[in-house]
């Protein structure tokens, strides 16, 4: 077994951090390469330059953002290639241990890896641990696997602002299989299934009925559920799991894919499991590639993409507007004093950017 690596909380020489614990803390600036050098190192599997590309187009810096849009471009003929798998779950199902053992056991196939695992930010100082890799230390050490732990910074859907941009890039490296974690907060963990070419969601046995609402919306979309901590007691209590869940599959109307959701049981842990769960995902792309179901869907993805970025332009424009700039901290007080309804003040803004361009 590769050994883990000990410097899991080391940054990489050249990355800035972002959304930080301390937001005191300052960190090195990156030091701007040419776009050339940035394609060349990515195109080259340079994972050092790789996490510095992502960082570009992470960052909120308009020379960062900007420079990182153009490597973006230019490495997107050499995108499209991989295998993208959503990877969601409740809190403490076991994403983590799961990903690191179905990690190993693609490597040991040949593959290259890239897990770009979701950190849940704090709503008040904006923050994130960040500390996927070391719950990862075996594939954060290997040569084959790439883990870029990243803020969700308040994202929808548990996916960072920029995951379909690193999710590229990574492709551009030469990543033939992508996974994304994402926080699993709920029913908008649709986003990550909107980027996605299979869904799999990681369930418990005896999570309880308080969690119906959540398990609904998500079972809809997952094309595998796999019960995980099936092992020593709870093996029993996964099986029946396992059961309830089938008959509730049962219950939802056939996904367009033409594929019928599979209910499994695994142990993560002890490893136990995870070949057949990649198996169901092999015969899952298989049947979809023949049926032509594949394309069509990264099709609507790329569509869907576009209204998406559409939408976050124009709210970043709005926000940067000078005149919206210098009026919505009065707004924003007006509207808490209860001055004026949070409608009129938003025409009034809205007023203010179409008339002051």
């Amino acid at each position: 077994m590769t050994k883990p690596n000990k410097n899991s909380l080391s940054t990489n020489k050249g990355t800035e951090h972002s959304d930080a614990v301390n937001p005191n803390f300052k960190a090195k600036k990156l030091t701007l390469k040419s776009v050339e050098e940035y394609v060349q190192g990515v195109r080259s599997g340079s994972r050092s330059v790789l996490s510095q590309a992502i960082t570009l187009i992470e960052s909120s810096r308009k020379d960062y953002l900007e420079t990182g849009q153009e490597v973006l471009e230019a490495v997107l003929p050499h995108t499209g290639n991989s295998v993208r798998i959503g990877i969601t779950g409740v809190p403490g199902v076991g994403k983590s241990t799961f990903i690191e053992a179905m990690g190993q056991h693609l490597i040991n196939q040949g593959k290259k890896l890239a897990v770009l695992a979701i950190d849940p930010s704090s709503s008040r100082s904006k923050g994130s641990i960040l500390g996927d890799k070391t719950r990862m230390p075996v594939l954060s050490a290997s040569e084959n696997a790439y883990v870029r732990p990243s803020p969700a910074s308040g994202t929808l859907g548990g996916v960072a602002r920029k995951t379909r941009e690193t999710m590229l890039l990574c492709e551009a490296a030469g990543y033939d299989t992508i996974f994304i974690e994402t926080v699993g907060v709920g029913q908008s963990e649709t986003t990550v299934h909107s980027m996605t070419d299979f869904f799999l969601l990681l369930m418990l046995a005896g999570a309880g009925d308080e969690l119906q609402g959540i398990k609904r919306g998500i079972m809809e979309m997952a094309d595998l559920i796999a019960i995980n901590k099936a092992e020593g007691d709870n093996i029993k209590p996964a099986e029946q799991a396992k059961r309830e869940y089938e008959n509730a599959l049962s219950l939802f109307p056939p996904p367009p894919s033409g594929w019928k959701p599979k209910v499994l049981t695994c142990s993560a842990l002890h490893q136990k499991g995870i070949e057949e769960i990649w198996n169901e995902i092999d015969s899952y792309l298989n049947l979809t590639s023949e049926s032509g179901y594949f394309i069509e869907r990264r099709g609507e993805q790329a569509v869907n993409w576009l209204h998406e970025t559409v939408h976050q332009k124009i709210s970043e424009h709005f926000r940067n507007h000078s005149e919206v700039k210098k009026k919505l901290p009065v707004f924003e007080k007006q509207v808490a004093e209860g001055k004026i309804t949070s409608q009129k003040a938003a025409a009034k803004l809205l007023d203010l950017f179409k008339f002051n361009r």
